[in-house]
């Protein structure tokens, strides 16, 4: 594993980030995700508390509770853990709302801009496509999004659950980015293969990104002041999690092209 390699490339993404097209980029998933998340809140927000309580009501669900937060030492939260059970069952969507954006509209952009320097030589080959990063995509979620749920009582654990979280959502990432970095250049095989040799750096930089990503998660431990201002930090969550999936993509396509071109010059000189 080269670490130099993922150093290299977290520096240049930091530099693009930075440029001002880039810096655009990201208007366009933030407005739109803030667009869908305004209508889906505005239509359901109410809805899925009513349903939550209902079902608290039903199977005795806040004298539970209230036992699990008294013993982690958080029994504040008993007055508002129906509204922020609803939060966190709507924080997995957001991210894919905001990671779906920024892989599908801002990545084939990303790829340009990186292959337009050191890579423009490099022979597009066309080993994905828009449909089949929608696919790998939602796939990567269904099965992000099950975890997230098997371990969303972790969140009486906090410093489990602060933990667990970026690594799922690392892994997530992970999985989307490499692809879409590869999908202009690499052809199948080599996009299979690349990503089979570089599982480990990939892991690490996905982790790294998740732990990065963890940030908005913060937003919704102010209690019943994240409840009043939810409209407002589901806003600001969207946007953080906008940047960092961008920052993401200029990583993983800097190292991904490198990475790229050794392949390919070693099977020449082979």
């Amino acid at each position: 594993m080269n670490l130099s390699a993922i150093a290299s490339a977290w520096g240049k993404a930091l530099l693009a980030q930075f440029h001002f097209r880039i810096l655009l980029l990201s208007l366009l998933p933030f407005f739109l995700s803030l667009a869908l998340w305004g209508v889906a809140l505005w239509w359901g927000m109410q809805d899925l508390i009513d349903f939550i309580q209902a079902f608290f009501v039903a199977h005795d669900g806040f004298k539970t509770s209230g036992e699990l937060l008294a013993w982690t030492g958080m029994l504040a939260f008993k007055t508002v853990i129906v509204p922020l059970i609803a939060m966190w069952l709507l924080l997995p969507f957001m991210v894919l709302s905001s990671l779906l954006a920024t892989a599908l509209i801002a990545m084939p952009v990303i790829s340009r801009h990186v292959s337009r320097g050191a890579y423009s030589d490099l022979e597009q080959r066309q080993g994905g496509s828009w449909f089949g990063s929608l696919w790998h995509s939602l796939s990567s979620f269904l099965i992000f999004l099950l975890v997230w749920l098997l371990t969303l009582p972790l969140v009486l654990l906090p410093p489990l659950h602060f933990v667990l979280q970026p690594l799922l959502l690392g892994w997530l990432t992970y999985r989307v980015m490499a692809y879409d970095a590869l999908a202009e250049h690499a052809d199948a095989a080599e996009r299979k293969l690349l990503t089979r040799q570089h599982r480990t750096p990939f892991l690490i930089m996905g982790t790294i990104s998740g732990i990065i990503g963890g940030a908005p998660m913060l937003l919704w431990l102010g209690g019943v002041m994240s409840i009043v201002f939810f409209p407002f930090l589901a806003g600001l969550a969207i946007w953080l999690y906008v940047l960092v999936f961008i920052f993401t993509g200029l990583w993983f396509q800097y190292y991904c092209m490198a990475a790229l071109q050794q392949h390919r010059n070693s099977t020449v000189t082979v």
